[in-house]
């Protein structure tokens, strides 16, 4: 993908683009410039074309939150400092690069905001993996870890943290998926993956009676000679090793996914540098075979401007409500489905890791304007009966759906939220597009026989009036600029009570049109619909 100039094009050619540079910083609520348009809902003939799993909308933590240690450091922060223990993860992002790093100490997930603001989004996935994963070494004993990682590892991991990690699963209703180490520490003489330490991890979980809910055997794969493995690492190695890991993990954990590639970056476009020597999905699944029970890519719609001096695919928050930008999600799942269709046909589809930039996301991910996004992803990967979507991360950095200092909750956590309650997992075809700055996804509603929820986007500075066939729920959220951290539920402020516990969620009730305000996001929960493909949904 070339955002750039193709995005620049249809921002001259969009009628509303010159409203962007002004409504990024003012109130798009009132606009001068809105105009009215219509949208017509017939929740009662919505169609079935799909479902997703009951854990559709899940979360990553990566290792590297639980280890402590160098992440992607936010961009309001100041300068690197604390202990130097974690290396750099490869050496592309070591001399002057290394100021996109900050020290990290273990995230604390025992905090009671944290655990309530998770619970809420389950039952999901935890996906515990990241890059760091990859060269992470497992301390399988009580006594104190190593003050310097084993050779061949870049970091350590220790057991009072894995148990940390499932107790919060356990405790969110969250079933624990991960990755393994594969770096050097990992193999033998010649190079060849041993189990070793893989059979420590998980016999050490089985220990307290936890257990791994799927896995992937190394993150993204398609970096693999950025964390750690031989040199001259391909398609043929990986190949090897990912069967033994199939053949290990059938015997040592029979009931756990195994789930993969796990390839990303790819299908956009982008520069890829030589230093990165990136090794194509399709030479994996070539070499490999037919191994995995599901099949998973990564994606982000990005990457930040952490890295995008190096790597293009950048994007500014003015292009962010561009259909440009919309369409990705449709596009990277085209690409990779074609992998799927290929090379493990008939196996569902995960997204185990995304978020809105590459290398921990651009300054606005962390406002409502990445909201729209979000929520899109969700809606189009559901269209096209992606299983599982994992966003990366929960809470740390600046695509955190929770802020990582306060445990907060970020504009994204509360699309999350409304996600959750509102959207089973029957998909529903809510029919083509009636107006082409105006997105509308629906799904069976969560827990009312019948009923019908509609997800409505709406980035333009156009007022749209939603004509449905029935009384409605409405859970419509603005924000005062599109760049504001603060979020409004149908006025009301978003957010955590005096107590630390979650806000009232209260719907307007329309029995006509709902009047959708310019640059909003509404939940219209249609419970009267009585749906005939909506009638078993619990």
């Amino acid at each position: 993908m070339s955002l750039g100039s193709t995005a620049r094009s249809v921002l001259r050619t969009t009628a509303y683009a010159a409203l962007f540079g002004f409504l990024l910083s003012s109130c798009p609520e009132t606009s001068a410039s809105a105009q009215s348009v219509e949208q017509t809902l017939s929740p009662q003939k919505l169609q079935k074309i799909s479902t997703v799993d009951e854990r559709f909308q899940s979360y990553n933590v990566e290792a590297v939150e639980v280890t402590g240690g160098r992440f992607w450091k936010p961009y309001d922060t100041a300068k690197n400092g604390g202990s130097t223990q974690q290396r750099d993860r490869a050496p592309m992002f070591s001399g002057a690069a290394a100021n996109m790093f900050t020290q990290k100490p273990p995230i604390d997930l025992t905090n009671r905001r944290l655990r309530t603001l998770a619970k809420a989004l389950g039952p999901a996935y935890l996906r515990m993996s990241g890059s760091w994963q990859n060269a992470t070494y497992f301390h399988d004993s009580d006594a104190p870890a190593p003050a310097v990682p084993p050779a061949g590892f870049n970091g350590v991991m220790t057991r009072a943290q894995l148990k940390g990690v499932i107790d919060f699963a356990r405790d969110s209703n969250a079933d624990f998926m991960t990755s393994f180490a594969t770096s050097m520490g990992t193999r033998d003489e010649k190079g060849v993956w041993t189990s070793e330490q893989a059979t420590r991890f998980n016999d050490y979980i089985r220990s307290f009676g936890g257990k791994i809910a799927a896995t992937e055997f190394m993150n993204e794969p398609t970096l693999a000679t950025m964390s750690g493995v031989p040199k001259g690492y391909g398609p043929t190695e990986y190949a090897r090793d990912a069967k033994l890991f199939r053949a290990w993990l059938k015997q040592a954990s029979p009931g756990t996914l195994f789930v993969g590639p796990g390839g990303e970056g790819e299908g956009m476009g982008w520069h890829q540098p030589e230093a990165m020597h990136r090794i194509p999905s399709e030479e994996l699944l070539k070499a490999s075979g037919p191994i995995y029970d599901v099949y998973s890519f990564h994606f982000y719609s990005a990457i930040s401007e952490r890295c995008s001096k190096m790597l293009g695919g950048g994007v500014t928050a003015s292009e962010a409500l561009l259909p440009s930008w919309f369409q990705i999600p449709d596009k990277v799942y085209a690409f990779y489905a074609g992998f799927r269709d290929r090379y493990e046909p008939g196996k569902p589809i995960w997204v185990t890791e995304t978020g809105e930039a590459a290398c921990g996301g651009d300054r606005f991910a962390s406002t409502y304007l990445d909201t729209f996004r979000y929520l899109n992803e969700l809606g189009a990967l559901a269209k096209h009966g992606v299983q599982v979507v994992a966003h990366n991360t929960l809470a740390e950095t600046d695509y955190a759906l929770i802020d990582g200092d306060t445990f907060s909750p970020r504009p994204d956590y509360w699309g999350a939220l409304l996600w959750r309650r509102f959207m089973g997992t029957t998909v529903l075809d809510a029919g083509p597009p009636q107006n082409k700055n105006v997105y509308v996804y629906a799904h069976c509603a969560r827990g009312i026989d019948g009923a019908v929820s509609t997800l409505v986007l709406n980035p333009s500075p156009d007022v749209v009036n939603i004509k449905g066939e029935g009384p409605s729920e409405v859970y419509q959220l603005t924000a005062k600029e599109l760049q504001a951290t603060e979020v409004f539920l149908n006025g009301t402020p978003l957010q955590m009570t005096a107590s630390d516990e979650l806000p009232r969620l209260m719907p307007v009730k329309s029995s006509s049109v709902v009047k959708l305000r310019p640059f909003s996001i509404a939940f219209l929960i249609y419970t009267k619909a009585a749906n005939p493909a909506c009638r078993v949904e619990v």
